[in-house]
């Protein structure tokens, strides 16, 4: 009989650990907020990546660059359209090498190829008028708002003793009869970047701040020329790079006040792409964690040196040298993804920019199908639910547990985030303010018992439980394009508002609180 109460309790301790979760109490300070985004803060990027453009013994971007890109493809309009509008980002390493087809006439307006002795392998590259013009057709179509990435190599020279510092001052002839032929189309540019990862220490080439500096208020009087109305006038952001103190510090400086409105910087903080523990690390809050000092320190450099712009995060891949072939595209990729939205929001960056829309092993959308990887349907929900008030946002749990909130885009109330990065542990999240005005009531949700309401809730997980599938599940359903590829309807499951959110192993929840009252959110 010994050996059956062994398998009893053997029985008795596997269903204890099934069915174990924990209880978190997540406290929201609606009183004021820590932070303000963009209406448009989610962004993606198009990049100019030839076919040719390979890493690791593989090719990932296949037609997926400006050049080549299918722009009369439905699935990626329907993709665009869907987030009514979309913010894209057009740039990458091959800016700087770009030339513009209009004004002087060019030889020959050729395509990238492949140069050895060129900047990032790649010679320079001519964009037709035809095929802005085309690229524009679809932008007004989808109601895309655009960044335009401009060539700020353009003119300079290699330094003597130094083959990556660039001197001289940029040439802007070319870049002005684009925006000019831009401006007299009517096209609708909402903001122009100067140069490509120049900053800093650079990667491949790299300017002083002080050029840089002087080159942007040169930017800024030919928009004020072809704009002679402020409102319509687009924006100017920069340095669009790696983040180094003194060099952005020292560009600010330089320019002036009014002159950039977007401090732009990149962050590619999962590795390169090819690491064998990428999968591994996106799932550390730990390694997430180191970031958020580089994040706080643009925002406290803004603040000192630059208030009347923004930070942006201009560029983000999570993983260098277009991602992890089997990790970057799939479900476990949007731990890192929404995190980094999280916490970039909570440093007060206005925009967050992911590489890329399409292309690369990090795509929103497939390279080849273009179907919708998991995390273009994350990003999806945070531009539909997460207002820009941003608010704080702590519990007492487990580091896997993520967490933020903003006040609700369209409804009364708060929207919340909690990402499980845990795949054992089951969370019971009970939302509470910070108000303190029913303690006795702490058990409910959000410690309103004396109101009736009711939580919108959106969880998503992977097919299968795999944390590596490209499809997603949200509520249990399986998101997948309708038969005229029209991206689906993506409604919440409606709960008693009294009982906490259950946040399963593995699995990231939005959740829109109408009945909570936060000041802020006014």
């Amino acid at each position: 009989m010994a050996w059956m109460r062994v398998i009893v309790s053997c029985i008795l301790v596997s269903l204890f650990c099934l069915s174990y979760a924990d209880e978190v109490k997540l406290t929201v300070k609606g009183v004021t907020s820590i932070g303000k985004t963009d209406d448009n803060f989610v962004c993606a990027t198009l990049d100019w990546w030839p076919e040719t453009k390979c890493n690791y013994n593989q090719c990932p971007w296949g037609k997926a660059g400006i050049f080549n890109l299918d722009l009369n493809n439905k699935i990626l309009a329907n993709a665009i359209r869907a987030f009514n509008p979309l913010r894209l980002r057009i740039g990458g390493s091959l800016q700087d090498q770009v030339v513009y087809d209009v004004g002087k006439p060019v030889k020959k307006c050729q395509p990238f190829k492949q140069q050895d002795d060129g900047l990032f392998g790649f010679s320079k590259g001519c964009l037709p008028m035809e095929r802005w013009d085309q690229l524009n057709k679809l932008f007004s179509d989808t109601g895309a708002k655009i960044t335009f990435g401009l060539n700020a190599l353009s003119g300079r020279k290699k330094s003597y003793g130094d083959a990556t510092l660039m001197i001289g001052k940029w040439h802007h002839g070319n870049a002005r009869d684009f925006m000019n032929y831009t401006a007299q189309k009517g096209y609708k540019i909402d903001s122009y970047e100067l140069g490509n990862e120049l900053c800093g220490s650079g990667v491949s080439a790299r300017i002083l701040p002080e050029q840089y500096g002087k080159d942007i208020i040169t930017l800024k009087t030919v928009l004020r020329k072809l704009y002679p109305d402020p409102s319509s006038r687009p924006k100017i952001l920069g340095p669009g790079g790696f983040y180094d103190e003194q060099w952005f510090k020292t560009f600010l400086q330089v320019s002036g006040p009014d002159v950039v409105d977007g401090l732009t910087h990149h962050i590619y903080n999962l590795g390169a792409g090819v690491d064998p523990n990428l999968i591994k690390k996106i799932q550390d809050p730990f390694l997430l964690d180191e970031i958020a000092q580089t994040h706080k320190d643009v925002s406290t450099t803004v603040k000192l040196f630059g208030p009347w712009s923004g930070a942006w995060v201009g560029e983000a891949g999570g993983a260098y040298n277009s991602g992890g072939k089997d990790v970057s595209h799939t479900f476990v990729n949007g731990f890192w993804y929404l995190d980094q939205l999280g916490m970039t929001s909570t440093f007060n960056h206005k925009v967050f920019c992911r590489q890329a829309l399409i292309g690369g092993n990090y795509a929103l959308l497939n390279t080849t199908s273009f179907i919708p990887n998991p995390d273009y349907y994350g990003a999806l929900l945070w531009h539909r639910l997460m207002g820009k008030q941003v608010l704080s946002a702590t519990h007492n749990g487990s580091p896997y547990l993520r967490a933020y909130s903003h006040c609700s885009k369209k409804t009364s109330g708060i929207s919340v985030l909690l990402i499980n990065m845990s795949n054992s542990t089951t969370f019971e999240v009970s939302v509470m303010d910070d108000l303190n005005l029913y303690p006795e009531d702490y058990s409910l949700s959000s410690g309103y018992s004396k109101y009736v309401w009711q939580r919108e809730e959106y969880h998503l997980t992977p097919k299968d439980g795999n944390i590596q599938s490209d499809v997603v599940l949200l509520n249990g359903t399986p998101l997948k394009l309708t038969e005229s590829s029209d991206i689906p309807a993506m409604n919440p499951q409606v709960v008693d508002a009294a009982s906490p959110i259950t946040v399963q192993p593995d699995s990231i929840v939005f959740a829109t609180l109408r009945g909570f009252a936060a000041p802020a959110c006014a």
